[in-house]
């Protein structure tokens, strides 16, 4: 089975900090994930952070571990609220050709917190707490639920939080020469970031910007972009121009 875990960390200093996550047993050396936590993206001190993995066994050692040296030995990242969820690996439709198209399956998200749950950067499918989708850049992405924000469609949504740092990505089966339509939408989480935002999708080569003006109180509109399929395989990623920050 597939598992996504989650917790809860705060920094205890302004330093730069990074958190070692690891699963045993694991016959693959060296599989395990660091997530930096130099940047913090909610304004009461704590993030929620996730990661996936494939178990191979029924009982299994999960370790969070600081590998840095701090210079202030005082210092160090706090955790709290360890969260555990079985994801299911998601299946292309007939009316969808994006698998986990609606981000219906995600990282387990902590009841009654306002800040959501970070999916560290570069992360591939098969530690993707975000079943299906990778997650292409410098910076997080935050998945968002519906029970505590505002999502346009389902249960879930991905906040582009870093601007052109923040980026998601899949590859998609295509016919060469048949024309596809990539239909998404976009918003705002009802979490108080006003101002000019711009997505970009992206299909192959083809590009399509979409501006959004929020006022911070939810909201989104529907865009789609036209595309002519040049392989067999088609790479939809879809980043932010820029980002307004919480007031």
């Amino acid at each position: 089975m597939f598992y996504s875990l989650t917790f809860s960390a705060a920094r205890t200093c302004a330093q730069e900090e990074q958190l070692n996550i690891s699963v045993t047993p694991n016959s693959e050396t060296k599989d395990f994930g660091m997530l930096p936590m130099q940047t913090m993206y909610s304004s009461d001190g704590w993030d929620s952070y996730s990661w996936g993995f494939l178990a191979e066994s029924t009982e299994l050692e999960i370790v969070i571990h600081n590998p840095g040296v701090e210079e202030d030995p005082a210092c160090g990242p706090l955790i709290d609220s360890i969260g555990l969820k079985t994801l299911y690996p998601p299946k292309r439709t007939r009316a969808n050709m994006l698998k986990n198209g609606n981000f219906e399956e995600g990282p387990y998200v902590f009841p009654n917190t306002s800040w959501g749950v970070l999916i560290p950067p570069n992360i591939e499918d098969d530690h993707s707490p975000l079943p299906g989708w990778m997650i292409e850049s410098l910076k997080a992405v935050k998945y968002i639920d519906s029970d505590h924000f505002a999502v346009p469609e389902g249960k879930g949504a991905v906040e582009l939080v870093a601007g052109k740092e923040s980026v998601i990505a899949q590859v998609v089966k295509t016919t060469p020469g048949k024309i596809y339509h990539l239909t998404f939408a976009v918003g705002d989480a009802s979490n108080s970031c006003e101002g000019s935002m711009i997505v970009e999708a992206f299909a192959g080569k083809v590009t399509l910007q979409v501006p959004y003006e929020s006022k911070g109180k939810g909201g989104f509109k529907r865009a789609k972009l036209r595309f002519t399929a040049m392989s067999p395989r088609t790479r939809v990623r879809f980043l932010s121009t820029f980002y307004t920050s919480e007031e």
